[in-house]
Formats: structure tokens, C-alpha cells, sequence
């Protein structure tokens, strides 16, 4: 009923930059809350940041400063901005939305991950 695509990410060198970005579509019926998640070589995935239809953020405390997370909510769309990008941030970087959906009928509470999107930041 839902679908996640994600995009936008890549090779970068040290100190470089990069932006994710995240499109919900579907029988949407609201967004809670939208955002990334991340995980690297045999290490459990990790949240990076969050954020809910209202604008309130959560970061980790190993990309505060460097990343800044933003909803655009006329478009089901979540942008991960990363600056100052470290090797210790490559990973396959997860969309994730928490919403309610429509069946037709009823509505449903639905949490859904997209495909993944593998970030490489070289030294």
C-alpha cells in the first residue's frame, strides 16, 4: 500500500557533502514521522535522525552538527543534508516512515522501510 524511494547517494571524499532524499507514496493517509536509519558492515543498524510532521527533530549525538533532517509534508518527503561527511559515516542509509494508510475502508497504522541507499565516504 506504501512505497518508499530513496535516492541521492554515493561516493564522496572526506569533508564532502552529500543529500538523501525520501518519497512516500501511496494510500497515505498522514505522516507521524519520517527518517534515517544506518547500518554498516557487521554492525546492527543504528538511528541517524528523525523527524515528525511537526518539525521536531532526534539526531545521534555522532552526526549532530553535520547533518540537518527535513520534511516537506505537501510532498511526503524527507532530505537527510550531510556535511563534513567522515569514513565512519559509510553505510546503507534506510528511509523509514511511520503513518496512517487507507485500505479503502479503514485506516491502518503502518511502518515502513525503504530499500536502502549506500553512502561511501573515502579518507
Amino acid at each position: 500500500q506504501v512505497q518508499l524511494v530513496e535516492s541521492g547517494g554515493g561516493l564522496v571524499q572526506a569533508g564532502g557533502s552529500l543529500r538523501l532524499s525520501c518519497v512516500a507514496s501511496g494510500s497515505i493517509f498522514s505522516i507521524n514521522s519520517m527518517g534515517w536509519y544506518r547500518q554498516a558492515p557487521g554492525k546492527q543498524r543504528e538511528l541517524v535522525a528523525t523527524i515528525t510532521s511537526a518539525g521536531g527533530t532526534n539526531y545521534a549525538d555522532s552526526v549532530k552538527g553535520r547533518f540537518t533532517i527535513s520534511i516537506d509534508n505537501a510532498k511526503n518527503t524527507v532530505y537527510l543534508q550531510m556535511n563534513s561527511l567522515k569514513p565512519e559515516d559509510t553505510a546503507v542509509y534506510y528511509c523509514n516512515v511511520f503513518l496512517i494508510y487507507s485500505d479503502g475502508r479503514l485506516h491502518h497504522n503502518g511502518n515502513y522501510w525503504g530499500q536502502g541507499t549506500q553512502v561511501t565516504v573515502s579518507s
